[in-house]
């Protein structure tokens, strides 16, 4: 017995590489928070080390029921404190890097969840 649709409603994360992911086939090359509800704007923060706590409240005002952090082409944490805001409303986040993002957003998208995707697009060291 089919249970769910075979195609989402929602925006798709259809493919992601170094220094880029694609949202319904279109490539873009900077950093993006992704929902499953339609949001969708670029997130202003090159690399890991741009980020700041007003990044993780710009998310929690997006009333998700969790947030899914791509860190870039390696897995790397959010300091606790930037947290807080996402914390105090009880929004779970869960830490990946970006391409184990890509497709943990497209499962729970698909599965109707409101969830939102914020992800470190960042350009490869080694110029490729």
């Amino acid at each position: 017995m089919k249970l769910q649709p075979d195609k989402s409603d929602s925006q798709t994360l259809t493919a992601h590489g170094p220094g880029w992911v694609a949202i319904n086939n279109e490539r873009i090359d900077q950093s993006v928070v992704l929902g499953s509800r339609g949001e969708r704007f670029f997130w202003d923060c090159a690399d890991f080390e741009a980020l700041g706590a007003a990044h993780f409240e710009q998310l929690a005002s997006m009333g998700a029921e969790l947030i899914i952090f791509g860190s870039g082409q390696r897995i790397r944490f959010p300091q606790p404190a930037w947290l807080r805001p996402l914390m105090a409303q009880r929004t779970g986040v869960e830490t990946m890097d970006t391409a184990a993002a890509c497709r943990t957003y497209n499962i729970l998208a698909s599965e109707g969840r409101h969830v939102v995707a914020a992800l470190l697009v960042e350009r490869p060291k080694d110029g490729i």
